[in-house]
């Protein structure tokens, strides 16, 4: 039976009147994705001017490579106002592409050899070195192919009214932001728990070019020739074969409280590594990395979900947490979905707003190490074989068939769903619950069965994934903004390479003193 936390407080959120506090949910989405040429190779070509300055830009930049764009939606409170901008943001680098292509997939187009990868290069300020260095790093660490797998991040907060509206009902004795903090830790701590489910749903990397195996060798099966998958695989991204991190695999990051979290955070940009000292941190004036570390900085560590704040007076992550508390938090498990031109479907972030919301309400005591390894272990098996037929997973450290407790899930978010309709008027939640709930029991109708068969109609994942990725900016073409948006845009544009000439045109401490001070 589902147990709640302060019950009461979950009773009162039905009644339309108190749920009207959920309407000033904040969303936000950040989405990557590569660039290539008309072959569907790797663009070597620099950031399009056109897009503004990927160092000041608030909407438009890159992440680790100089051709993995990354687009950031601005944090809204209606709902539909993410995407719609997303699109806009689609819209309006589509055309100053000069003939490439946004890759549709999350799992990389052809890379050639790794070291030929370009990294991303910000400019000649402390700031955009310091960013160079850092991407330098992960290239030294973990080699640049895994730098260019590219997903979709949910930002998410709730507002000051919930909070206190939830804080009054549960009769929180602490300071307001002490517990939004302890809160907002029981929601991952249940994320970790139960988000599994996003990858069964939503995963859409089952198969991968065979270029990104390096000329390693793997236990995929070839699915036709120059194409590896996992036969039952959801999201390969999320899988060993994608994000993976050595020396993470003994970093203990507890998110069993706020002060845990932080702590281990610091001390891990503080622990030195015997093999990244042994890599070496400079090379006489060229900097290889940031430092020897377990963590160069705390956006190195990989994690399903993070919580979040932004510093007052910019400090590091887990200053500002430290200080301030969690603002909201960032949801990392969306694959792209390959069919949509903007690579996110609307039901994402409908069926995250529902998931997030009983992870919320739904008691959450601490995370022992033996169910972390459990956690784990489910999240393992979801990605690598999730729609495989029997499929069990680990509950309380017992094998449980796969579709019960996905159905029990569904169940239990059902009241969430209705919270949420009750909120915002019409069934939308509950209605999309109920379309996705169809996919535990028809597999072939998720994401990654669909992209399984396109691949085997196509020739192949590349070629699927190419014509995916033409067809998509064929559309966002014939999708012009209009003048009112494009102006808007363009103004963004020049704003960023006046703050980006105005940065590089300061007086610049040394390097080493600006790295120094970031750690300090």
């Amino acid at each position: 039976m589902l147990k709640f936390t302060c019950c009461d407080a979950v009773q009162q959120f039905f009644t339309s009147g108190q749920a009207q506090v959920l309407r000033g949910i904040t969303r936000g989405f950040e989405r990557e994705c590569l660039r290539v040429d008309a072959a569907g190779h790797l663009a070597k070509t620099p950031h399009p001017l056109a897009l503004g300055s990927k160092l000041t830009h608030p909407w438009i930049t890159t992440d680790y490579s100089e051709a993995l764009l990354e687009f950031i939606t601005p944090p809204s409170q209606d709902p539909d106002f993410p995407l719609r901008f997303l699109r806009d943001i689609h819209r309006y680098v589509a055309p100053h592409l000069g003939g490439e292509a946004m890759w549709a997939g999350s799992m990389p187009c052809v890379l050639g050899d790794d070291k030929d990868i370009p990294i991303a290069d910000y400019g000649s300020s402390n700031a955009a070195r310091f960013k160079y260095v850092y991407r330098e790093g992960l290239s030294l660490r973990y080699g640049r192919k895994m730098q260019t797998i590219a997903g979709a991040h949910y930002n998410w907060s709730l507002p000051t009214d919930f909070w206190l509206a939830l804080k009054d009902c549960c009769l929180g004795g602490s300071k307001l932001e002490d517990f939004v903090s302890q809160r907002y830790f029981g929601l991952i701590r249940n994320f970790l728990r139960y988000g599994w489910l996003i990858p069964y749903l939503f995963g859409a990397s089952p198969a991968i070019c065979e270029s990104f195996l390096q000329g390693q060798s793997s236990d995929l099966p070839e699915l036709v020739p120059g194409t590896r998958y996992g036969p039952y695989a959801t999201s390969l991204r999320m899988s060993d074969l994608g994000y993976h991190n050595r020396a993470q695999a003994n970093l203990r990051v507890s998110v069993n409280s706020l002060a845990e979290y932080t702590q281990a955070l610091e001390a891990a940009i503080r622990t030195p590594d015997p093999f990244y000292e042994e890599l070496g941190v400079r090379d006489g004036p060229r900097w290889k990395q940031l430092n020897a570390n377990l963590l160069q900085t705390e956006s190195e560590f990989y994690a399903s979900m993070r919580p979040k704040r932004i510093g007052k007076l910019g400090e590091r992550p887990a200053k500002a947490l430290q200080r301030y508390g969690v603002e909201y938090v960032e949801m990392r498990l969306f694959d792209l979905n390959p069919f949509i031109d903007i690579g996110i479907a609307p039901e994402q972030s409908t069926f995250a707003d529902v998931l997030l919301l009983m992870c919320l309400f739904r008691d959450s005591p601490p995370i022992t190490s033996r169910e972390q390894s459990e956690n784990d272990e489910n999240k393992r098996r979801v990605v690598n074989r999730g729609r495989q037929p029997g499929l069990q997973l680990l509950a309380h450290n017992r094998e449980q068939p796969f579709r019960p407790l996905a159905h029990e899930l569904f169940d239990d978010m059902q009241p969430f769903a209705e919270m949420l309709d009750a909120a915002y008027g019409g069934k939308r939640y509950s209605s999309t619950l109920q379309g996705l709930r169809g996919r535990i029991d028809q597999p072939d109708s998720t994401p990654s069965a669909q992209v399984l068969a396109g691949a085997r109609e196509h020739g192949g994942f590349f070629s699927y994934a190419l014509q995916l990725s033409q067809q998509h900016l064929s559309e966002l073409l014939a999708q012009p903004l209009d003048d009112v948006s494009n102006a808007k845009f363009v103004a963004s544009v020049q704003t960023s390479l006046l703050e980006q000439q105005k940065l590089e045109s300061k007086e610049q401490d040394p390097f080493e003193t600006f790295v120094t001070s970031y750690y300090d």
